[in-house]
């Protein structure tokens, strides 16, 4: 081979491989700038992907923190008639700024639509959160969730943790008879589980309407000896405009702590129904022991009240917050009047089906410690 014919080889091997390389570099160039946007923000590219539930952490100053630091309360909303979409985000808020909990906040989510919808009974994104909770706060309805979402509900309910039901969770699943799902002994209606979850784990399933529903209202009365239980301390007056539930049977270990007087009408100021419909009057709010199948033992908290304009009642919020404490075995260090004010400015809808919030997003709800009242 010539001297020439080698010089020509080697410069055409010295192009290809340049060649190689500018193609590379345009490669990487082009990739970089198409991830500069989210890095001059700060994000990476997880956070460009749509936010399906909220997390607040818990607002505990160095020099003042709260009991609540380093315990995390999971609120999961999933009822589409007493907007547990807007009261469980203000519950968690005051969890997160009153009281120092680290607070995740799970939503109904429409997956076509990434948006909230309250009648979509089949996906509740971020069940796996309860992995690291330390107590779990339900307000369901009739949810029929998937296999890989349920298994980490139940999970949480084998590890013996604490629990609290609101409203409409004793009735908060609802399997179809031909369901193959290893979870629909979960059912309000389970013949395999009488009563399913409602009545196995919280006391009680569906019975019915007590109260006269959308004419009659509630108010809460401490039961017999009651008045010095932990979860109503500081509780001065509990009332709301939903009616009270019907109550079958509670079980004989579970302990009464509210009775439901049923109000004959819809505002605090009108008279208590005189009859039979409060004499006796139904329990309202209870605790009750639950054995898993673990052999483990939760604490558990149930009221039938808990619809989103039930808790403009500041009582009916302390309730809450002290049954939080109660069940994380902090009852000793309940306050004397548990702080309870609204973090936002709370102005919720009105009970009903088809009445929530239209193109509501779990990021309508985000709440940052630099907010005004965090302090409060």
């Amino acid at each position: 081979m010539s001297v020439a014919t080698q010089i020509c080889i080697s410069w055409l091997s010295s192009l290809i491989t340049n060649t190689k390389r500018a193609i590379q570099f345009g490669i990487v160039f082009a990739c970089g700038l198409a991830y500069l946007p989210n890095a001059l923000l700060g994000q990476d590219e997880s956070e460009s992907m749509p936010q399906l539930w909220c997390e607040y952490a818990g607002y505990n100053p160095e020099d003042q923190p709260k009991v609540g630091l380093g315990k995390r309360i999971v609120f999961i909303a999933g009822d589409d008639e007493y907007r547990s979409e807007e009261a469980l985000p203000m519950l968690g808020m005051i969890m997160a700024a009153h009281h120092g909990f680290d607070v995740t906040v799970l939503f109904p989510i429409n997956p076509d639509t990434n948006l909230i919808q309250p009648s979509y009974q089949t996906n509740i994104p971020g069940m796996h959160r309860l992995q690291s909770a330390d107590l779990v706060v339900v307000a369901l309805r009739f949810r029929r969730l998937p296999d890989d979402q349920m298994k980490f509900f139940v999970e949480y309910l084998e590890s013996g943790k604490p629990i609290i039901g609101l409203r409409t969770s004793t009735h908060a699943f609802n399997y179809p008879a031909d369901s193959d799902s290893p979870y629909r002994h979960f059912s309000f209606d389970s013949r395999d589980w009488p009563g399913g979850f409602g009545k196995q784990v919280l006391g009680e399933t569906w019975v019915n309407h007590h109260g006269a529903h959308g004419q009659e209202s509630t108010r809460g009365v401490p039961a017999r000896e009651m008045n010095a239980h932990p979860i109503l301390k500081g509780v001065d007056d509990i009332w709301g405009d939903t009616d009270v539930y019907g109550i079958r049977e509670l079980p004989v270990n579970a302990q009464v702590i509210l009775l439901g007087q049923v109000i004959a009408g819809m505002k605090p100021t009108d008279p208590a129904v005189a009859g039979a419909k409060n004499d006796p009057m139904m329990p309202l709010a209870w605790t009750i022991p639950y054995r898993a199948e673990s052999e483990r033992v939760a604490k558990v908290f149930c009221t039938t009240m808990g619809a989103a304009t039930d808790f403009q009642s500041e009582g009916l919020r302390r309730l809450i917050v002290n049954a939080c404490y109660w069940s994380l075995d902090l009852h000793t260090q309940i306050p004397e009047k548990s702080n309870v004010d609204f973090v936002r400015p709370y102005q919720p809808t009105a009970f009903g089906f088809g009445t929530e919030q239209k193109h509501l997003k779990p990021a309508d709800f985000n709440w940052r410690h630099s907010e005004a009242g965090h302090s409060r």
